[in-house]
């Protein structure tokens, strides 16, 4: 998806992808994928991709180069170079710890947010200590993600199960971002006197 312009402020695909499982673990998913039965590399690239990669595949060689840590760290085993056509294959098997490891991590919540202070947050104080016109800047990232919130019901009418189950994760994320937005539009005044103090 190509950069937009939306209002004064800019849309950035890295926010706002189908994929919201950028900072999802991909070791750990792997290793899952390979829980259900011994793979290659390349037949694991195709599921994660399927599942999990909407926007945002996997490279090839962050897969093997992936496996190949997994298996120096006793996770996962690389069978033999299977002989036929086509480039080298080895099939890969997780190991008892690759299994522990996949098992303590679908049982761990995950982190609500990565961090307390996001980029729409910190855009907002600093154009109040600036100065700057902070309701533009709101209204433009409203507007931003009100025109992602359309993009991604689209792709609800269109999609599997799984899309339209990604789809509405993303959308419920983004209603609680225009929540915050416009609780914060209606306190800039307040807000405003307190960074200028």
């Amino acid at each position: 998806m190509a950069l937009r312009e939306v209002s004064q402020g800019n849309y950035y695909p890295r926010e706002y992808s189908w994929s919201t499982l950028s900072g999802m673990s991909v070791p750990l998913t792997l290793l899952g994928l390979l829980e259900r039965g011994p793979s290659h590399g390349y037949d694991l690239k195709r599921d994660y991709d399927a599942y999990f990669g909407r926007g945002k595949p996997l490279r090839y060689s962050q897969v093997y180069a992936t496996l190949s840590r997994l298996a120096r760290d006793g996770k996962t085993v690389a069978g033999p170079v299977e002989q036929g056509a086509g480039p080298e294959r080895r099939r890969y098997v997780i190991t008892d710890a690759g299994m522990a490891e996949v098992e303590r991590w679908l049982a761990e919540p995950a982190p609500p947010e990565p961090d307390l202070q996001s980029e729409l947050f910190a855009k907002v104080v600093l154009a109040l200590m600036l100065g700057r016109p902070a309701d533009s800047y709101l209204d433009a990232q409203r507007a931003a993600h009100l025109q992602r919130m359309r993009e991604l019901t689209g792709l609800k009418r269109d999609s599997d199960p799984l899309g339209v189950l990604l789809a509405d994760h993303a959308l419920y994320r983004l209603e609680a971002d225009l929540r915050w937005i416009d609780h914060t539009a209606a306190r800039l005044d307040l807000l405003s006197r307190a960074v200028r103090r």
